[in-house]
């Protein structure tokens, strides 16, 4: 289908065909719009995924460690050391509160709860978006076809006697809003499938280092970078080797 035909059904088209095709390129670009942004966001939270599981657990104070996350943007490595370093804040000093009656190990699990949970709401934003524009964009344009489809044969019907070659071309036109949904909801699904499964890679991370930080907080011990062992600390964190026995 080219450029004019696309024209001629646009020119031939009413209220409804240019409603349904303003609606799919609003929802195409705002599809596109959040593949992009969650393709950035994804994109600078790898570096901290790798550095969380390494090289963080040889910084030498938890200062240190916050500026290989960089300050700025969206990064729940970042905010769950912030938080954990808060939270040791705990306010045992004052007994006669209730939060003086939980335990530290308590305090640690529920603060860093909390931040885990806040920002994986964050990373799984858009995908609801994702989903529905996907789900429904195809039903749209089918409506658009529907539509144009009724409104061709009106005019057709008014022709008389109409041949082949006049019946063709309205209905192909029509088609195009078929075509129009579908180019809009495949990137959509696509980009969902893509953006999930790497959100459970995060995911799975973010967990696995605040399980890591609630020990290094509650105990002084950290993560061996080399294996899954945790040694204690002495003094201001800083790294000492791990024995082995023979």
């Amino acid at each position: 289908m080219n450029t004019l035909d696309i024209y001629h059904f646009w020119q031939q088209g009413d209220v409804v065909t240019h409603s349904v095709a303003i609606i799919l390129l609003g929802m195409s670009l705002l599809s596109w719009t959040v593949i992009l942004i969650k393709a950035l966001q994804l994109l600078a939270l790898n570096k901290s995924v790798n550095y969380s599981r390494h090289a963080f657990w040889q910084s030498s104070t938890l200062q240190e460690s916050l500026g290989q996350f960089g300050r700025a943007g969206f990064n729940p490595f970042r905010d769950l050391v912030i938080e954990g370093h808060a939270l040791l804040k705990h306010p045992h000093k004052f007994s006669s509160t209730l939060g003086g009656h939980v335990d530290l190990s308590d305090w640690l699990v529920r603060g860093l709860s909390n931040t885990l949970d806040t920002n994986a709401g964050r990373l799984q934003s858009g995908l609801g978006t994702l989903a529905s524009i996907g789900s429904t964009a195809p039903f749209i344009g089918l409506l658009g076809t529907v539509w144009g489809i009724f409104h061709a044969l009106q005019t057709i019907s008014s022709i008389g006697q109409p041949d082949l070659a006049q019946v063709a071309g309205p209905v192909g036109e029509a088609l195009i809003m078929t075509a129009f949904g579908l180019f809009v909801a495949i990137p959509a699904v696509l980009g969902f499938n893509a953006i999930n499964r790497r959100n459970r890679v995060v995911l799975h991370a973010m967990n696995r280092f605040a399980h890591d930080l609630h020990a290094y907080l509650l105990t002084g011990a950290r993560v061996d970078p080399t294996n899954t062992d945790l040694h204690t600390l002495d003094g201001q964190a800083h790294a000492v080797p791990v024995e082995r026995s023979a």
